[in-house]
């Protein structure tokens, strides 16, 4: 990847990270698709890494640009971990199972008509093989190398 100038890439970060955020509501609130808990966590390095982007585009603060590279590179790797548990290839924590909804009305039949709990082991939508998770892998490993892009630029 050629590199590019601080500014440049944490722009480019920036706006890709709003667009996959906006992917991922457009799939939740639009088609209907729920995420489950590992897709919601997978969620907020989006919501710090994309203020943060702004503001190294803004500033061109090379080690905010660090700090991006870090959370997306981590959330690369949750990613991962997340398509690893819908191949089957580990199991998931237990609060991507029956035990995540949170039931105290006393009536426990009532409760379960209104809760539904999607489980992290089923993947509902898949593209080109990758899905939610596969795909949150791919795109924050890309801006993850962006930003080193951009680290490299002197």
């Amino acid at each position: 990847m050629p590199a590019l100038s601080s500014r440049s890439a944490a722009t480019l970060i920036a706006f890709g990270g709003a667009a996959a955020l906006a992917a991922a509501w457009y799939f939740q609130y639009v088609l209907g698709y729920q995420p489950c808990a590992l897709c919601l966590w997978q969620r907020w390095p989006y919501y710090l890494g994309i203020p943060l982007a702004a503001f190294g585009a803004l500033t061109g603060r090379r080690d905010v640009l660090f700090l991006v590279a870090l959370l997306f590179a981590g959330n690369a790797l949750l990613g991962l971990y997340h398509a690893g548990i819908e191949w089957k290839f580990w199991p998931g924590p237990a609060s991507c199972s029956s035990g995540a909804a949170a039931l105290g009305s006393g009536n426990l039949l009532q409760d379960l008509q209104h809760i539904r709990i999607v489980p992290c082991d089923a993947a509902p939508w898949r593209f080109l093989g990758l899905s939610f998770a596969g795909w949150n892998m791919a795109i924050c490993a890309g801006l993850a190398a962006l930003a080193c892009a951009g680290l490299r630029k002197s």
